[in-house]
């Protein structure tokens, strides 16, 4: 039984919303402690205002404190409103303060969604964003020096500055995360073409000496058959023999190459969806659990199509295992009209990850499905986590 994977860290476990919220809730109470004569201080870092007296203030809170919430439930999905409603909660709760600048625990929460847009979307979207809230910040001093208020000129200087700061850990966050892609990718392809080579040189070494050899005793039979007969059959049963070898060093190369693992018992390898059972059944007892749906009336596979289809499926459960960071997925196989198979795996985790090993992953269960003539995606759910689906259309013979 194979051990169970260690945790992701802290920071992959715990969704941006809830960061978002974390972060909040975080400010927040620092803001209200600022107004309390702390140990040490001979007076409160501020003056309570409305948000601690008055209904206004604790309505104005309560406002701000669901933009934020919803600032981070949208971030996934519609990362420039996310951040607009980030920004609007902290002018609000900064509404009830009486200060003269948005304070940098106000805009903490705009900061680390900045982050995270910066980290997850493209380079286009992240300096939009960040135009978003450095431009918001000059904006509310401009209004406040034109309306003749004090303006707290120097700390919102130095708020901008970590804001710009954020911009700049996520957007290397994100240029990390696009070169661990790329060098991925690379390496995938160097392993899908270091298979194919070994594929060939196993080929020529099984095939192309033993095919010479029948070559030569089939013609040396053919030009004796008449004027000696016996050793033409000599020559024929030398090419049976030559034959009866070639094929079972095939048949062993192919055992191989179908192997899971090159130390497996080819006898203990899984062939195809039947074994789709016992697969869920290692990962539940693994710590990931994999719950297995059918839809539409089973029928016979050929063995190229039913194989092709456990490999995706048992690729795709061992990176939920891997690198999804979530204790369930869900497999789905569906008989579509006898016409296709369609298999699905879909899970609540990450939806997003790095991986740099050099097996095939993604990219070798996009050419399976490629040789198949099928169609193949793979990419975050728009509601969280990671769908895999890959669509294999059924000869005629089998329908």
């Amino acid at each position: 039984m194979p051990a169970a994977p260690p945790p992701p860290p802290l920071v992959k476990r715990v969704s941006p919303a809830a960061w978002i919220a974390l972060v909040w809730g975080a400010s927040t109470l620092f803001t209200l402690l600022t107004t309390f004569r702390l140990p040490g201080e001979t007076e409160p870092a501020q003056w309570p205002a409305a948000q601690l007296y008055r209904w206004d203030g604790l309505t104005f809170l309560a406002l701000s404190t669901a933009l934020a919430v919803q600032g981070g439930r949208l971030l996934h999905r519609r990362p420039l409103l996310a951040v607009a409603l980030t920004i609007l909660a902290g002018i609000l709760e900064t509404a009830t303060l009486g200060v003269a600048e948005l304070p940098l625990a106000q805009y903490l929460t705009t900061m680390v969604a900045l982050y995270f847009v910066a980290a997850a979307h493209p380079r286009r979207t992240g300096l939009v964003a960040l135009a978003m809230a450095v431009g918001t910040l000059i904006l509310y001093l401009a209004v406040r020096m034109l309306r003749g208020w004090p303006a707290g000129t120097s700390a919102e200087l130095a708020v901008a500055l970590v804001t710009v700061i954020a911009w700049l850990l996520g957007n290397s966050a994100h240029e990390s995360r696009e070169h661990a892609q790329r060098l991925g990718a690379e390496l995938s392809a160097q392993a899908v073409t270091a298979e194919r080579l070994r594929i060939a040189r196993e080929m020529h070494d099984t095939v192309a000496h033993s095919i010479g050899i029948i070559a030569l005793q089939a013609g040396a039979a053919s030009r004796v058959a008449t004027a000696h007969p016996e050793a033409a059959l000599t020559a024929m049963r030398a090419v049976e023999n030559e034959g009866r070898r070639t094929l079972a060093g095939l048949r062993r190369m192919l055992v191989a190459l179908r192997a899971a693992d090159p130390g497996q018992d080819p006898d203990t390898v899984p062939a195809g969806l039947a074994d789709v059972d016992r697969l869920a059944a290692t990962t539940t007892a693994a710590g990931v659990r994999v719950e297995v749906r059918r839809l539409g009336e089973p029928c016979p596979l050929p063995p190229d199509i039913d194989l092709s289809a456990f490999r995706i499926i048992q690729e795709s459960v061992t990176n939920v295992v891997r690198h999804a960071g979530t204790r369930a997925c869900r497999v789905t196989v569906d008989f579509r009209d006898e016409r296709e198979l369609a298999v699905e795996i879909t899970d609540d985790g990450l939806g997003q990850g790095t991986s740099t090993d050099t097996g095939f992953g993604l990219v070798g269960m996009r050419e399976r499905v490629a040789l198949l003539h099928g169609e193949f995606t793979a990419a975050p759910r728009a509601e969280g986590g990671f769908r895999v689906t890959a669509r294999l259309p059924l000869p005629v013979a089998v329908r």
